[in-house]
C-alpha cells in the first residue's frame, strides 16, 4: 500500500540512477507519500522508537565488539577495560546495556497496543506473525548478550537456561552439549554466544524490513479499526507521521538518557560485577526483568518438560492470535468486555513478572500456577468466547467521521501504570537478590549521590590511605593503575604525585636477559599489585576464604531497600546501595554474638553480612590510621572514606558521566519542545 509517487530527481546523475535503480522513488512512495491514517495516536510512535533502538543496539554493539575478547579468562576483564580505558567506552557500554531494557520496554508497549487495537486481524496476519518472530529473535539475542560480560549471573543464567533443552526427549542432552561445546558452560559456549549475538541483530533487521513491507502492503491499523476509504481519512507519512514519530522518539530518549547517565546499574544485577565462578552458585538466579513472566510460567509447573513447553507456548500462542480472536470488530475501543479482559491480562502479566523474581516456594508457586492458567485462558478461552457472545458498540463508517476522544488522561494513567509496573518488577528483583542478613544497612549521605554529585577529593585521598595501610594487606585492586590516581575526576593527584606513589611499590617483572624474574619500582602504567601470588595462596592465608578484589566491590554488592523505597529510588536516582552495604559491613562487627546466633569457628559476627558469619576479622579500629588533614580517626570516618575511594575505583568516570548527562538532557528537552511545536503546526490543518 505504498503511496503514489511523483518523484522525479532534478539532478542528471540522480536521474540516471533512478532510471536503472528506482530506489529514491521507492523511498518516496514508502516513507514520504505513503498514506497514513490521520487518527493515529502516540502509541503508534513506538514503531519508530523500536526502529531507532534497533539501530542504536547494532551501532553500539559493533563498536563494543571491536574491543571485546570472547574468552572465558579475559571476557570479564575486557568489558571493564572497555568501560575504563576506551574513549567514551563507559557511554557505549551503558547505551548498549540500558538499550536492551529500553528495547524490550518499547516492544512490550508495541505488542500490547497491537493486542488492544486488534492489529493482528485480517488482512494483517502476516504482519503480526513477523512481529512475533522478531520478538523471539530479540529474546534469543538478549539472552546471549547477557552472557557475554561473564559475571556470576551471566554464567549461571546461561547454565540454567541452556539446561532447559535437556528436557527434550531423546535429543535434549545432545542439544545442550552442542550449545555448550562440551560438558559444561565454558569458553566454547562463550564463543558460540558471542558469534550468535553479533549475527542475530542483522537477522532481526532483515525481518524488520519484511515487517515494514507487510505493513505497507496491508496498510496501517488505527485506533478505530476501520480502513481508510477516502483521501480525507489519511495524511502523507512525511511530514505528519515523521514529525510525530520524531517527537515520540525525543520523549523516549529522555527516559533512555535518564538510565544511561544517572542510573546505569538500576536495571542490572550486582552479581554480574563478580567474575564468573563455576564453584559458587548465587543464592538467587534471576533473569533480566523482561524475561520474568515467562520464567514464572516455567517454574510454576513441577515437571521440567511441561514447564519448558508452557514457557515457549506462552510466546508461540501469539502466532495463532489472528484465528483465536474471530471478532469482526478490531479495536477494543468499541468492545467493552474485551477492553476489561485486556487490562486484566496486563495485570496478570505484571504479577507473573513479580512472581518470576520471587523464590519458587510457598504461596508464590500457587499464585504462579493460578496466573499461568489465567494467561493461557485469555488466549484460548476468553478471546474465542468473546468473539461469539460480545455485542460491540457501533463502529464509525470512516476515519474522517470518527469522533476521536481526548486520550490525554488515559495516556497519562497508562504511563503511570507502566512506570509503577516497571518499579514493581525492579523492586521485586531487588528483594529477590537482597542480603540474607536480618539487619538492613542504613542509608548514607554520599557526596557523589544524585545527578550533580561529585567525589569529595579529601575523602578519596583519605580512603586511599586507609586502603594502602589496612585493606591492601589482603585485598587487591586489579583494575586500577597508578596513573589513574592523576586522572580527572579522581583523587586529585598530579602526574608526578601518581608516579611517586607508584614508586613506593615493588612490581614483579621479567624475565630479564638472563631469563630470571625480578622486582622493580612501580611505574604509573602498572596496576595495583595483588597481595597474594594466586587465589589458593589467598585462601590459605585467610582461613579458606579468598578476599575479593575491591575494584568493583561497591557495584558487586547490594541489598533490597523494599517497598516503597525502590519506587522513590527511581525518581530520586538513588543507587548507592553498594556503598551503603560496604560501609555498613565495615562498621557491623560486634564482639558479643546475640543469643540464638551460632558463628562457626574461625568466623566473626557481623550484623550486616549475609548469614552474619564472616571470615574477615574486624579490619578497622579507632586511631588505626593517622589523617594529616585533621579529620576524625574513627571507624565511622574510615569506613566512609574508604568506601568513597572504592566507589571511585568502581566508577572512575562517574563525574564525566553526570556532567555529559546534564548537557544531553538540556539538549533533549529543547529538542523535544521544538519537535512538539513543529508537530502542532504541521497537524493544525489536518485536525
Amino acid at each position: 500500500m505504498s503511496g503514489p509517487s511523483d518523484y522525479q530527481p532534478s539532478n542528471p546523475a540522480l536521474q540516471w540512477i533512478e532510471r536503472r535503480l528506482p530506489i529514491m522513488g521507492l523511498v518516496h512512495s514508502s516513507f514520504v507519500a505513503y498514506p497514513t491514517p490521520r487518527n493515529l495516536n502516540y502509541w503508534w510512535t513506538f514503531g519508530a522508537i523500536l526502529s531507532f533502538m534497533l539501530g542504536m543496539q547494532i551501532l553500539t554493539g559493533v563498536i563494543l565488539a571491536m574491543h571485546y575478547t570472547p574468552h572465558a579468562d579475559l571476557a570479564f576483564k575486557s568489558v571493564e577495560l572497555i568501560v575504563r580505558d576506551v574513549n567514551f567506552g563507559w557511554l557505549l557500554r551503558n547505551m548498549h546495556a540500558v538499550g536492551a531494557s529500553m528495547f524490550f520496554f518499547a516492544v512490550y508497549v508495541h505488542m500490547l497496543r497491537g493486542l488492544y487495537y486488534g492489529s493482528y486481524k485480517e488482512p494483517r496476519e502476516v504482519l503480526w506473525i513477523l512481529g512475533v518472530i522478531i520478538y523471539l529473535l530479540m529474546m534469543a539475542t538478549g539472552f546471549m548478550g547477557y552472557v557475554l560480560p561473564w559475571g556470576q549471573m551471566s554464567f549461571w543464567g546461561a547454565t540454567v537456561i541452556t539446561n532447559l533443552f535437556s528436557a527434550i526427549p531423546y535429543f535434549g542432552e545432545s542439544i545442550v552439549t552442542l550449545l555448550w561445546g562440551g560438558y559444561s558452560v565454558g569458553n566454547p559456549t562463550l564463543n558460540r554466544f558471542f558469534s550468535l549475538h553479533y549475527l542475530l541483530p542483522f537477522l532481526i533487521a532483515g525481518v524488520v524490513v519484511l515487517h515494514v513491507w507487510a505493513l505497507h502492503v496491508a496498510g496501517q491499523n488505527n485506533p478505530d479499526g476501520v480502513e481508510p476509504k477516502t483521501e480525507k481519512d489519511t495524511v502523507p507519512f512525511t511530514p505528519h507521521a515523521t514529525i510525530k514519530d520524531g517527537f515520540g522518539v525525543a520523549c523516549f530518549l529522555l527516559l533512555y538518557a535518564w538510565f544511561i547517565f544517572y542510573m546505569p546499574n538500576y536495571l542490572g544485577d550486582a552479581d554480574n560485577y563478580i567474575p564468573a565462578n563455576p564453584g559458587v552458585t548465587p543464592p538467587h538466579i534471576v533473569p533480566e526483568w523482561y524475561y520474568l513472566p515467562f520464567y514464572a510460567i516455567l517454574r510454576s509447573i513441577p515437571n521440567k518438560l511441561a514447564g519448558v513447553i508452557a514457557m515457549f507456548s506462552a510466546i508461540i500462542v501469539l502466532v495463532f492470535l489472528p484465528w483465536l480472536d474471530a471478532a469482526k470488530t478490531r479495536s477494543s475501543k468499541y468492545r467493552p468486555l474485551a477492553k476489561q479482559f485486556f487490562w486484566i491480562f496486563v495485570v496478570v502479566c505484571i504479577l507473573l513478572g513479580y512472581l518470576g523474581a520471587q523464590p519458587p516456594e510457598g504461596i508464590y508457586v500457587i499464585a504462579g500456577r493460578v496466573l499461568t492458567v489465567c494467561y493461557f485462558a485469555y488466549f484460548l478461552i476468553v478471546l474465542p468466547l468473546l468473539s461469539r457472545i460480545e455485542t460491540p458498540r457501533p463502529v464509525p463508517n470512516s476515519i474522517s467521521e470518527a469522533i476521536l476522544t481526548r486520550g490525554g488522561k488515559a495516556v497519562a494513567s497508562v504511563m503511570v501504570a507502566l512506570v509503577a509496573a516497571g518499579a514493581l518488577f525492579l523492586g521485586s528483583l531487588q528483594d529477590a537478590r537482597a542480603s540474607e542478613g536480618n539487619d538492613r544497612p542504613p542509608g548514607n549521605h554520599w557526596s557523589f549521590a544524585g545527578p550533580f554529585g561529585k567525589f569529595d577529593r579529601g575523602a578519596l585521598q583519605r580512603g586511599l590511605k586507609v586502603y594502602k595501610e589496612v585493606c591492601a594487606n589482603c585485598h587487591g585492586l586489579s583494575f586500577i593503575a597508578f596513573r589513574n590516581l592523576g586522572d580527572p575526576g579522581g583523587p586529585g593527584y598530579s602526574v608526578a604525585q601518581a608516579a611517586a606513589f607508584a614508586s613506593e611499590y615493588k612490581i614483579k617483572d621479567g624475565p630479564n636477559d638472563a631469563g630470571d624474574m625480578f622486582e622493580r619500582p612501580g611505574r604509573p602504567a602498572d596496576y595495583f599489585p595483588s597481595p597474594f601470588p594466586n587465589e589458593q595462596a589467598a585462601r590459605v592465608a585467610n582461613g579458606g576464604a579468598a578476599p575479593p578484589d575491591l575494584s568493583l566491590i561497591t557495584k558487586a554488592r547490594s541489598y533490597g531497600r523494599g517497598f516503597p523505597w525502590f519506587i522513590f529510588d527511581f525518581f530520586t536516582q538513588y543507587q548507592e546501595q553498594g556503598p551503603d552495604y560496604v560501609s555498613a559491613v565495615l562498621q557491623g562487627f560486634e564482639d558479643k554474638v546475640p543469643e540464638g546466633v551460632t558463628i562457626p569457628e574461625g568466623s566473626y559476627y557481623n550484623k550486616y553480612f549475609p548469614g552474619h558469619a564472616i571470615k574477615m576479622p574486624k579490619p578497622l579500629s579507632d586511631g588505626q590510621v593517622t589523617y594529616d588533614d585533621g579529620s576524625p580517626t574513627t571507624v565511622a570516618q574510615y569506613s566512609k572514606d574508604v568506601t568513597t575511594f572504592l566507589m571511585w575505583t568502581a566508577e572512575p568516570h562517574m563525574e564525566a558521566r553526570k556532567r555529559l548527562g546534564f548537557q544531553v538532557f538540556v539538549f533533549l528537552i529543547i529538542f523535544a519542545f521544538l519537535m512538539y511545536f513543529t508537530k502542532k503546526k504541521v497537524w493544525r490543518d489536518s485536525h
